[in-house]
């Protein structure tokens, strides 16, 4: 296969989720700076995530935020299904929320206190019965647990609990569901985090059932993690479920995808490229950003166009070739043939490949043209603008 068909190939395939909560007002512990033109309700988050897909052919569903986007529960979902239909774009994994509680202070599943692990535990069972109304596959479960002290929380006894929870979660899946277990090594706490790394998610999962899976935030690693080793025995065991793909410089800077070092995203393609195993092919690809000081438009179209591009670099490598030159210990000519597909620029065929399917050869340049973040910025303005806090 030529270049040209692989990048087309590969492209037919790729797709990318993008979360609701990329469209609406975010910011950091410091403070959140309002955008005249974010989403400030779910219908207009299903409308930005509808024009998103429709400039880029690859992000055909968005991710939901139980209590952000669902908090009466199921019986949202019957309206749900209309922005569905009226936008094009279907409900996504279905995103619990374990830390913003203010009775999840000292944990939540857990929590010392049994009605309050309780609590928390009603709710991933909550999310789970959102995720069959909806017809969601995914319930990517992201545990903030943790403590900041030693000696101020039992970690065995946390384990046990975290562990009964995820068992009975998993006892309450459909058979086309999956549970993605997320994990972090700090923050929100500093001293010990309850699913500190992937070995700790692994676990999890295999004690949980064979629907439970491990999802990777490429955020979620101490600097100079081998990202892409982790991602390769993931694949290995068939217990890698899916990612949370955005850029860091420092820590969970959660910025966007390849804008830091877009060589590790081609690296992490390239492992899940070269394994062509059913597991590899069930790998959910989703956005986890923060959009603070870019618009929430223009960053978003810009992450999916961006990935595309590095998918399609990652797509040019000759897994053959490049296999006879590791067992002939070839350093160079190895890695000048993983370098070389890196280098080359692959927008010419990205934009051939839009043209063909009938999109816009430029998503970014056509969102400007369009005039829709103008529109948006004006009918949400005033809405944006009774957001904003003042200090005395």
């Amino acid at each position: 296969m030529n270049q040209h068909d692989r990048v087309f190939a590969a492209l037919d395939t790729f797709r990318m989720e993008v979360p609701s909560w990329g469209f609406a007002n975010t910011g950091t512990r410091f403070g959140k700076f309002i955008q005249a033109a974010a989403a400030t309700c779910l219908e207009e988050k299903f409308a930005d995530a509808g024009e998103v897909n429709r400039l880029t052919g690859a992000a055909p569903t968005v991710a939901l935020h139980v209590l952000w986007d669902v908090p009466g529960g199921v019986k949202e979902t019957a309206e749900i299904k209309k922005l569905e239909a009226k936008y094009g774009v279907r409900a996504g994994s279905i995103n619990p929320n374990l830390f913003q509680d203010q009775i999840y202070k000292f944990g939540s599943i857990a929590n010392p206190s049994a009605e309050i692990r309780r609590q928390a535990l009603e709710h991933l069972l909550k999310s789970v019965e959102i995720a069959a109304a909806l017809g969601s596959k995914d319930i990517s479960i992201w545990d903030a647990d943790g403590s900041n002290y030693p000696g101020t929380q039992s970690m065995r006894r946390r384990i046990e609990w975290t562990e009964a929870a995820m068992a009975e979660v998993h006892g309450a899946l459909r058979p086309q569901q999956r549970m993605l277990i997320e994990y972090k090594p700090f923050e929100p706490h500093f001293y010990h985090m309850d699913i500190g790394d992937w070995g700790m998610a692994l676990s999890l999962a295999y004690k949980a059932g064979p629907q439970a899976k491990v999802l990777v935030d490429t955020g979620h690693h101490y600097q100079g993690q081998n990202i892409e080793q982790i991602v390769a025995w993931l694949l290995h065991l068939e217990m890698l479920g899916g990612f949370h793909f955005n850029d860091r410089k420092y820590a969970d800077d959660d910025l966007t995808i390849g804008s830091i070092d877009p060589y590790q995203v081609f690296r992490i393609f390239h492992e899940i490229l070269s394994d062509q195993t059913k597991a590899a092919a069930d790998v959910a690809f989703m956005i986890d950003q923060s959009h603070n000081l870019k618009g929430k438009m223009e960053a978003m179209v810009q992450t999916v166009a961006t990935a595309q591009e590095i998918y399609a670099r990652a797509a040019l490598v000759d897994h053959e070739q490049l296999a006879a030159l590791q067992d002939q210990c070839d350093l160079v000519n190895a890695e000048e043939l993983f370098r070389n597909c890196f280098w080359t620029d692959v927008r010419p065929m990205v934009r051939e490949w839009r043209e063909s399917k009938g999109l816009p050869p430029d998503p970014l340049a056509e969102l400007a043209r369009s005039g829709y973040v103008e529109d948006a910025a004006s009918e949400r303005g005033a809405r944006n603008a009774g957001l904003v806090t003042t200090y005395a």
